[in-house]
């Protein structure tokens, strides 16, 4: 047995030992950071999604390594011991598997299951895909890269945007201020109407930017300021005023419409998962109609007092574009809840279906998982969290069952 091997394994596991440490450390601090904690708690969407999406995946896959680094050196040490008068103890064979340990592929990072249709007549029932150590924390090391790009770009994002959008909004506040102090029959109508673009842009920017900082459109900014500069400028007739603002109570009823049919649809949803799910996983949007609200806007215009329209009329929007929101996130979770216990019932009639197929049907150690994964999945209630645990208990059971025919 070369000297030289056992050299090369004793410092491998040295410099194991010092990386798994570091890498301690930096997931404890990188799971600390403010940004990644606001990532975690943030319903995210758009570019800012998609990038956690792969700093999420990035994140377990060093949790894993993490794990599966420290249980190589815990076995290695216990091989090993310590000293040279524990190295001397060592058998051939010891140090052979202490060194494949440390510097062969001693880990395992998945087990797939070969579909019998791909099997030759000899071909193995199952493929796992191994590396070595350094092999893992060389992986380790690019998705730590992953994740904290991503953290760093969306905190950055949020602390040079946020800011700025918050002036542009003061500014934007001070310029209906002094909009609606011009002349005397209200605000004047272009002045207006850059303003209420303006506060579009600004309010898809901020929405935008809760939600996907990454995505989110900083030069937009600009053209929100330069909005602002020419409201400053421009003053119009009262006329022009009221056109624009009639156009808006326009669109505010087809708004309106919109947020009725979303109402019924969602209510139809709700009804559809009422009694199946615990309580607290359906959701339902409540809130008094927003129709008395834009009827005494309406009433405004119909009296002429166009100057105290503009703030209602954007207030009532920001609302009725909220609730339609609303509206529509809980007639898509409600289904969600329905998609997602259909989709377990299916898996479990498959592997129901594949047991049968291999005469497991009465196997009495599969039978009690089956019948607990049917009443899981029927009751009603229905716990989803405790059906998804029953059918990847029973699915888990059969594959291990059909894996120990085979292996006979």
């Amino acid at each position: 047995m070369s000297p030289g091997n056992m050299l090369a394994a004793d410092t491998e596991l040295e410099r194991l030992e010092k990386a798994v440490a570091a890498i301690s450390a930096n997931l404890v601090e990188l799971d600390q950071n403010p940004d990644r904690q606001e990532l975690g708690r943030t319903r995210l969407t758009g570019r800012t999604a998609a990038a956690w999406a792969d700093a999420g995946e990035a994140l377990a896959q060093l949790w894993q390594g993490h794990r599966l680094l420290g249980e190589v050196i815990a076995r290695a040490r216990a091989m090993r011991g310590h000293g040279d008068r524990a190295l001397k103890r060592m058998s051939d064979a010891d140090r052979q598997s202490y060194q494949r340990e440390v510097l062969g592929h001693s880990i395992t990072l998945a087990t797939a299951t070969v579909p019998l249709a791909q099997r030759g007549l000899l071909g193995s029932g199952q493929v796992s895909t191994t590396c070595t150590p350094a092999e893992l924390l060389a992986g380790m090391e690019a998705a730590f890269t992953t994740a904290v790009a991503v953290v760093t770009a969306t905190g950055d994002a949020w602390r040079r945007t946020v800011p700025a959008a918050a002036d542009a909004a003061a500014a934007l506040a001070q310029a209906r201020s002094l909009t609606r102090q011009a002349g005397t029959g209200g605000l004047a109508a272009e002045a207006e109407r850059l303003l209420d673009e303006a506060d579009r842009l600004l309010g898809d920017l901020t929405g935008t930017l809760a939600t996907d900082p990454l995505g989110a459109d900083t030069a937009g900014l600009d053209r929100v300021r330069a909005l602002i500069a020419r409201a400053d400028a421009e003053r119009t007739s009262a006329t022009e005023l009221r056109e624009s603002l009639a156009q808006r109570l326009r669109d505010a009823r087809t708004l309106a419409t919109e947020v009725d049919t979303e109402a019924r649809a969602a209510a139809t949803a709700r009804d559809a998962v009422a009694g199946r799910f615990a309580e607290h996983r359906v959701v339902t949007v409540r809130g008094d109609s927003l129709l008395a609200d834009l009827a005494a806007v309406e009433a405004l215009a119909a009296a002429g007092h166009w100057a105290l329209i503009s703030p209602r009329l954007s207030a009532w929007n920001r609302q009725a574009r909220q609730r339609l929101t609303d509206l529509r996130d809980a007639r898509a979770r409600n289904a969600g809840l329905l998609a997602e216990r259909n989709e377990l019932r299916g898996r479990f009639d498959a592997y129901r279906a594949k047991a049968l197929s291999r005469g497991l049907g009465e196997d009495p150690g599969l039978g009690p998982l089956a019948d607990a994964a049917r009443e899981a999945l029927y009751a009603a209630p229905c716990d989803l969290t405790a059906a998804r645990a029953a059918v990847d208990a029973y699915q888990d059971a059969l594959s291990a069952t059909i894996a120990a025919r085979e292996a006979r």
